[in-house]
């Protein structure tokens, strides 16, 4: 007696999708941390590595991120699945970054190959990983509810200017809020899409009019369920004493965020320092 095709075939195990702006649970020191101080520390950081971008300071500001996600205690599973594909594509975009030779050259017998476009490539691949860490560390230790306030906070000498510092605030909060209650509602679509029964299209122009039919079927229930969201939103915020609400809570930096900015100006500093020594 043999087994059925679904016993037979092996099941593969589902990817760990990307988990953003939502905070990991727990409480740690990072967690409590003014919001203002964490967006604060993600703008130093980020003119710093953008004027400086060598591999003292990546390497610097990634043990500063691997520091604070192990004080933080976030879990290895929060981490994404990387696609095979994206592998293919960061294998192919650094051969072809090698193609470029430059110092500095090694010799293989009667061969130089010179390594400057491999190396350039893999620093631009090591900084968007940090960057792309950093922001997930934002992320991972917030709440989002902290952004809004922080931002009024920060944006304070701005009113002096007669701009709508408040407006801002509340509209970054509210696309927060809204982006990853909008994903998963695309996840549901998508979902409920394919397990409608489909008849097999058995020509090429068949196969491809489907596929545009079911595009423009997902876009047009993603307008109408977004603005449906939209509205119990309005609803819900009018309902609570309206948007000024959202950034009028109190939010001021505590001792500990003043450490936290010491450290950060510290490491940014000798990033900086190290640069400078570097390229003199």
């Amino acid at each position: 007696m043999t087994a059925p095709a679904s016993a037979r075939r092996p099941t593969r195990r589902p990817g760990r999708p990307v988990v953003l702006l939502r905070p990991v649970p727990g409480t740690s020191p990072i967690h409590e941390l003014w919001a203002g101080t964490k967006l604060i520390v993600v703008f130093g950081i980020s003119v710093l590595l953008t004027f400086y971008p060598g591999w003292v300071s990546i390497g610097l500001v990634a043990a500063m991120v691997l520091a604070a996600a192990r004080i933080a205690n976030i879990p290895r599973g929060v981490l994404p699945s990387v696609p095979l594909w994206l592998w293919i594509l960061i294998a192919f975009g650094g051969i072809t970054a090698a193609l470029a030779g430059g110092s500095p050259l090694i010799h293989v017998g009667t061969i130089s190959l010179g390594l400057g476009g491999l190396l350039n490539f893999l620093r631009i691949t090591a900084l968007s990983i940090v960057l792309l860490g950093l922001g997930a560390m934002v992320s991972w230790t917030t709440n989002i509810g902290e952004i809004a306030p922080a931002v009024a906070t920060l944006g304070t000498p701005l009113r002096l200017l007669r701009i709508p510092v408040d407006e801002w605030a509340v509209a970054l909060a509210l696309a927060l809020r809204a982006f990853p209650m909008l994903v998963d509602e695309f996840r549901v679509l998508y979902a409920a899409r394919r397990l409608r029964p489909q008849q097999i299209p058995r020509s090429r122009r068949a196969r491809r009019r489907r596929r545009a039919l079911e595009l423009i079927d997902l876009t047009a229930t993603a307008i109408a369920v977004t603005l449906r969201r939209a509205d119990e939103m309005g609803d819900a915020i009018t309902a609570r004493g309206g948007i000024g609400q959202i950034s009028a809570a109190p939010s001021r930096p505590k001792r500990a965020d003043w450490v936290a900015l010491s450290i950060a100006s510290a490491v940014c500093g000798a990033a900086l320092a190290a640069e400078l020594m570097l390229g003199a």
